[in-house]
């Protein structure tokens, strides 16, 4: 059964919303700001003045808060995928002295309980060194 693209890109649509009810209001409550605002000063009331001075506004307020989030999350993603320094897990470290632990305690037997455990938790990441050792062993 396919799902329908409401539900694949539920998150997407409502955000889309969230962003299009907001551009809205911006736009509908600085038209009465911009009207007040001309009358009190005795100036005629202009939608080129008032496109110019939303456009200004709207663009100032996205380079400051919209571009912001969508380079944090737009370049984390990125860097994620490319696979950077800063998205690596942690816990390599810790699995590479592991290992070598084991390797240590019991020299005839390492090379099977790391294997064994590397195909428990598949997925992750083994770490290369033992990888390539196991290689060269078979």
């Amino acid at each position: 059964m396919k799902k329908s693209i409401w539900k694949l890109y539920g998150y997407g649509w409502v955000t889309l919303g969230f962003f299009l009810v907001s551009l809205l209001g911006h736009w509908v409550f600085g038209w009465f700001a911009y009207v007040d605002e001309q009358k009190q000063f005795g100036h005629p009331v202009e939608f080129a003045g008032y496109a110019m001075q939303m456009g200004r506004d709207t663009l100032e307020n996205w380079q400051s808060e919209f571009l912001q989030l969508l380079w944090q999350i737009g370049g984390l993603a990125f860097l994620l995928y490319v696979g950077s320094p800063q998205s690596k897990e942690g816990n390599d470290r810790v699995e590479a002295k592991i290992d070598a632990i084991l390797a240590a305690v019991d020299p005839k037997n390492a090379e099977k309980l790391i294997d064994e455990i590397d195909r428990e938790y598949e997925g992750r990441d083994p770490d290369p060194r033992w990888a390539a050792a196991r290689e060269r062993a078979q």
